[in-house]
């Protein structure tokens, strides 16, 4: 577990309380990683090596949210150096109304996939004068049939029938021409199961005007575009403090919250906990403790629907570690029964 920046340590300490009360049988071994780290340590990376062990020797990764320094020269965001060393290339982030919440544009149901190891976060880039700076957006055949057969396969999982692929083909034919073949060829796989291609700017726009076409979708892209468009996507859900997500490869995953380290608001213990709290509670879906999952999960709608123990932007007046609270009381006694 990777305590974060910001507001990210609190958000720890909440997901702890549920944890401590329904007591899963895995082990948690909290490190440092990210910007506050870094600016106390300095180096080149904001991973000390110490959390590369962990890491290693680990089944999965929780993640609390981390701040990115933006200034030239900074290394890499933790993610993404996560995501690039364990070939973690799909991120996916289910987007759903809770019961009694609905979004400011009606009930959605559907799932962003973002492919997360290379496009523009490739990290390729260089001025080539004082005025001038160029970027590569690097697309491999390997990596977006990777992602793409992730995508169907979660469609054929839950009995969903279509992948909504997300490109800019018409102006970058050659990248968005190798991720569409890629998607052409897995979907072979999938009798059944069709795909339908959306210029990212047209999804952009119908995101806001009819999001309910893509309820029991898949939209699948790739890592600048979906990175875009599934935090657009978490806008309908109400509060993107709603909004866990975990990221797959072939033998590990990383789970973390949506939203960023919010450092404004870091000590006053009012975000909403349920996007990390979710987050933990799919890692033990991954990790095989299922009952315990399906509990935070029964907990969490339930804490959310009733309304009494919630957090400022879902409506209420909790601070973070009393909506925590709610959701360990919850999910203690669903396991009981």
């Amino acid at each position: 577990m990777i305590r974060g920046d910001g507001v990210g340590p609190e958000l720890v300490e909440a997901t702890m309380i549920v944890f401590n009360v329904i007591k899963p049988p895995i082990e948690f071994v909290q490190c440092d990683a990210g910007y506050e780290w870094w600016l106390a340590h300095g180096g080149n990376s904001l991973i000390p090596d110490e959390t590369w062990k962990i890491l290693r020797e680990s089944d999965a990764c929780l993640k609390a949210p981390m701040t990115t320094p933006p200034q030239s020269g900074a290394p890499k965001s933790v993610v993404v150096s996560i995501r690039q060393k364990f070939d973690l290339y799909a991120n996916i982030r289910p987007i759903k109304s809770f019961k009694g919440k609905t979004g400011p544009l009606g009930e959605v149901n559907f799932i962003c996939v973002r492919e997360t190891t290379e496009g523009l976060y490739s990290g390729i880039e260089f001025k080539i004068s004082d005025d001038i700076a160029i970027a590569f957006r690097k697309i491999s055949r390997r990596q977006s049939e990777k992602v793409a057969r992730k995508a169907f396969e979660i469609a054929r999982e839950r009995g969903w029938n279509k992948v909504v692929v997300v490109t800019k083909r018409n102006i970058m034919r050659e990248c968005d021409g190798i991720f569409i073949e890629s998607v052409e060829k897995v979907a072979k796989d999938f009798p059944g199961i069709v795909f339908e291609e959306y210029y990212v700017d047209n999804i952009a726009q119908q995101l806001i005007k009819n999001p309910q076409r893509f309820n029991q979708n898949i939209i699948l892209g790739t890592n600048l575009f979906m990175d875009i468009i599934s935090e657009e996507a978490a806008g309908l859900v109400g509060s993107i403090g709603c909004i866990y997500s975990g990221n797959f490869g072939d033998n590990y995953a990383l789970f973390e919250p949506a939203h960023g380290s919010a450092p404004k608001y870091k000590g006053m213990y009012k975000v909403n906990p349920t996007a990390m709290i979710l987050s933990a509670a799919w890692m033990l879906e991954y990790l095989g403790e299922k009952d315990y999952a399906k509990a935070i999960f029964d907990a969490t709608e339930e804490v959310v629907l009733e309304g009494k123990y919630v957090t400022y932007d879902l409506g209420g007046n909790a601070g973070t570690l009393e909506m925590a609270k709610a959701i360990a009381d919850k999910a203690s006694s669903f396991l009981k029964k």
